[in-house]
Protein backbone atom coordinates (compact mmCIF):
# COMPACT_ATOMS: atom_id res chain seq x y z
CA UNK A 1 0.00 0.00 0.00
CA UNK A 2 0.97 3.16 -0.96
CA UNK A 3 1.09 6.03 1.28
CA UNK A 4 1.48 10.05 2.01
CA UNK A 5 2.06 11.12 5.89
CA UNK A 6 1.26 14.18 7.51
CA UNK A 7 4.12 16.13 8.95
CA UNK A 8 2.38 15.34 12.30
CA UNK A 9 2.34 11.42 11.57
CA UNK A 10 5.94 10.99 10.30
CA UNK A 11 7.26 13.42 13.35
CA UNK A 12 5.24 11.96 16.41
CA UNK A 13 6.30 8.16 14.82
CA UNK A 14 9.98 9.22 14.85
CA UNK A 15 9.63 10.47 18.35
CA UNK A 16 7.21 9.16 20.26
CA UNK A 17 5.28 5.55 20.52
CA UNK A 18 1.77 4.79 19.07
CA UNK A 19 0.36 4.59 15.87
CA UNK A 20 2.19 6.60 14.25
CA UNK A 21 5.51 5.00 15.47
CA UNK A 22 3.71 1.69 13.98
CA UNK A 23 3.23 3.44 10.47
CA UNK A 24 6.98 3.91 10.31
CA UNK A 25 7.57 0.42 11.63
CA UNK A 26 5.60 -0.86 8.54
CA UNK A 27 7.20 1.14 6.22
CA UNK A 28 10.71 0.20 7.57
CA UNK A 29 9.58 -3.86 7.30
CA UNK A 30 7.87 -3.49 3.49
CA UNK A 31 4.57 -3.31 4.34
CA UNK A 32 3.55 -0.02 3.45
CA UNK A 33 5.74 2.77 0.76
CA UNK A 34 5.69 6.03 2.26
CA UNK A 35 5.47 8.77 -1.37
CA UNK A 36 6.46 12.33 -0.29
CA UNK A 37 7.25 15.48 -2.42
CA UNK A 38 10.56 17.58 -1.99
CA UNK A 39 8.32 20.36 -0.06
CA UNK A 40 7.23 17.77 2.31
CA UNK A 41 10.11 15.91 2.78
CA UNK A 42 11.43 19.64 4.09
CA UNK A 43 8.57 19.93 6.15
CA UNK A 44 9.30 16.86 7.67
CA UNK A 45 13.17 17.89 8.50
CA UNK A 46 12.08 21.38 9.62
CA UNK A 47 9.33 20.81 11.56
CA UNK A 48 11.80 17.49 13.26
CA UNK A 49 14.60 19.90 13.90
CA UNK A 50 12.27 21.87 16.21
CA UNK A 51 11.31 19.46 18.06
CA UNK A 52 14.51 17.99 18.25
CA UNK A 53 15.42 21.03 20.42
CA UNK A 54 13.04 19.45 22.90
CA UNK A 55 14.20 15.63 22.70
CA UNK A 56 17.99 16.30 21.98
CA UNK A 57 18.53 12.52 22.35
CA UNK A 58 16.24 11.38 19.35
CA UNK A 59 17.88 11.54 16.15
CA UNK A 60 15.82 12.70 13.45
CA UNK A 61 19.09 12.25 10.48
CA UNK A 62 18.94 8.19 10.43
CA UNK A 63 14.82 8.49 9.63
CA UNK A 64 15.10 11.16 7.36
CA UNK A 65 18.06 9.51 5.12
CA UNK A 66 15.89 6.31 4.84
CA UNK A 67 13.14 8.37 3.74
CA UNK A 68 15.91 9.89 0.59
CA UNK A 69 16.73 6.27 -0.16
CA UNK A 70 13.69 4.28 0.62
CA UNK A 71 10.67 6.60 0.44
CA UNK A 72 9.31 7.15 -3.43
CA UNK A 73 9.69 11.29 -3.86
CA UNK A 74 7.26 12.42 -7.12
CA UNK A 75 6.45 15.79 -8.61
CA UNK A 76 3.35 16.88 -7.31
CA UNK A 77 0.61 17.79 -9.87
CA UNK A 78 0.10 21.57 -9.41
CA UNK A 79 -3.80 22.00 -8.25
CA UNK A 80 -6.42 23.99 -10.18
CA UNK A 81 -7.63 25.25 -7.09
CA UNK A 82 -7.13 25.63 -3.14
CA UNK A 83 -8.83 22.78 -1.66
CA UNK A 84 -7.76 23.22 2.11
CA UNK A 85 -8.94 25.48 4.91
CA UNK A 86 -5.33 25.72 5.41
CA UNK A 87 -3.47 26.00 1.54
CA UNK A 88 -0.14 24.60 3.39
CA UNK A 89 -1.87 21.21 3.55
CA UNK A 90 -2.46 21.33 -0.22
CA UNK A 91 1.15 19.94 -0.76
CA UNK A 92 -0.19 16.58 0.93
CA UNK A 93 -2.85 16.24 -1.40
CA UNK A 94 -1.05 17.20 -4.74
CA UNK A 95 1.49 14.33 -3.70
CA UNK A 96 -1.58 11.95 -3.50
CA UNK A 97 -2.98 13.17 -6.54
CA UNK A 98 0.88 13.24 -8.74
CA UNK A 99 1.68 9.56 -7.47
CA UNK A 100 -1.35 8.10 -7.39
CA UNK A 101 -1.84 7.52 -3.85
CA UNK A 102 -5.25 6.96 -2.14
CA UNK A 103 -4.20 7.12 1.48
CA UNK A 104 -3.06 10.12 2.60
CA UNK A 105 -2.26 9.30 6.68
CA UNK A 106 -3.31 12.17 9.21
CA UNK A 107 -5.23 13.51 11.90
CA UNK A 108 -5.23 16.81 10.78
CA UNK A 109 -8.54 18.51 10.51
CA UNK A 110 -7.89 20.41 7.34
CA UNK A 111 -7.46 17.40 5.50
CA UNK A 112 -9.82 15.14 7.12
CA UNK A 113 -12.31 18.04 6.11
CA UNK A 114 -11.52 16.85 2.24
CA UNK A 115 -11.53 13.01 2.56
CA UNK A 116 -12.28 11.72 -0.60
CA UNK A 117 -11.10 14.70 -2.68
CA UNK A 118 -10.34 13.17 -6.42
CA UNK A 119 -11.19 9.18 -4.73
Amino acid sequence: MRIVLDTNVFVSGVFFSGPPYEILRAWSHGKVQIVMSEEILEEYRRVGEELSEQFPEVDLEPMLALLVTQGQICLPTELPELVCDDPDDDKFLACAVAGKVKVIVSGDKHLLKVSGYRE
